[in-house]
């Protein structure tokens, strides 16, 4: 080891952020991990959108499903991610935002997808092999997967597919699922070899290897002013203890045809705006950090502007 090194060590510096967790000093090894702060990232599929999907958001273009660019400007207000979830797992995103859907009429009854506006073109059980792939390579890193939403569950067929859904992760990641009963600290999970936390949000309560829905704060609006405002309010009134919760830096579209003056200019996407806003964010997180603590900090365009290392750092102030 270089005296570098060795100096960064001391200071509990992370000098890669692929294994930070497992770089953390010793004294945080037995906090909850709800006390940590993690970084993740918002509608973590969203760089694979198809273009050739229907369209299943927002509610106003829908009927507009079969005009190409339709569908090539919902795409370009719907990408929140520029990297592979291999490289934000690389980059140190531990938290990820994975919304299902159903396609309509597929003739695989079970198949699901990702969306965010369309459907992904890769399914849901390849990304979880792809992570569970990825979580066997670094056994100390702790991954917490939030699945949600679940669009396109229709009634009759909605309890089996929750059943195949979840039988398929319990299957996959077997001795890796961290269970509920247990409060997950780094050394519990390393000392029982599980990193991989699955929330779901529907009622899985018989399962002990799935946790609930955790709590996701985020502002709702494409404001930054306004996010930061609202993620304030949030976390010095609501933030409930001890679980997991997101503060979401992630900017929100209109849901009424407000969104119509986003979409409809020409020149611009939610990527440039989102890269606009996200060094004001990551001010913000750090200054609020000082004033209340922060567990999971949840972003757009995780890979960009220092995100990971800004909400990393903050584990360094936690030391006793």
């Amino acid at each position: 080891m270089t005296k570098s090194a060795e100096k960064s060590k001391r200071r509990g510096d992370v000098t890669s952020y692929c294994d930070w967790m497992s770089q953390l000093p010793p004294e945080l090894h037995n906090i909850p991990l709800f006390n940590l702060a993690i970084p993740g990232s918002h509608d973590s599929m969203s760089y694979d959108l198809d273009i050739n999907s229907a369209i299943i958001e927002p509610d106003n273009l829908k009927r507009l499903s079969k005009i190409y660019c339709a569908r090539k400007i919902v795409r370009k207000w719907a990408i929140t991610q520029e990297e592979t979830i291999t490289k934000q797992l690389d980059a140190g995103v531990r938290y990820f935002d994975l919304r299902i859907a159903r396609k309509r009429n597929d003739t695989n009854p079970t198949r699901l997808y990702f969306y965010h506006g369309l459907y992904t073109l890769t399914d849901v059980e390849t990304v979880l092999n792809i992570i569970n792939d990825w979580a066997e390579r670094h056994p100390k890193e702790i991954l917490i997967l939030a699945l949600s939403h679940f669009k396109g569950f229709d009634k009759k067929i909605e309890e089996h597919l929750h059943i195949h859904l979840i039988n398929f992760i319990k299957t996959l990641f077997r001795a890796k699922l961290f269970h509920k009963m247990d409060i997950p600290t780094l050394k519990r999970c390393w000392d029982q070899g599980r990193n991989v936390i699955v929330s779901y949000d529907y009622p899985a309560n018989q399962h002990p290897e799935i946790w609930s829905k955790i709590t996701y704060y985020y502002g709702k609006s494409m404001d930054p002013t306004e996010v930061k405002s609202e993620l304030r309010r949030a976390l010095e009134t609501r933030r409930p203890l001890p679980c997991f919760f997101v503060c979401g830096l992630n900017l929100t579209l209109p849901d009424d045809a407000r969104t119509l003056r986003y979409i409809l200019r020409l020149c611009d996407n939610l990527v440039n705006v989102i890269g606009r806003s996200l060094p004001k964010l990551l001010q913000w997180v750090e200054e609020q950090a000082e004033k209340t603590p922060m567990n999971i900090v949840a972003s757009d365009l995780v890979t960009r502007d220092g995100f990971v290392s800004t909400v990393v750092k903050l584990n360094i102030s936690k030391r006793v």
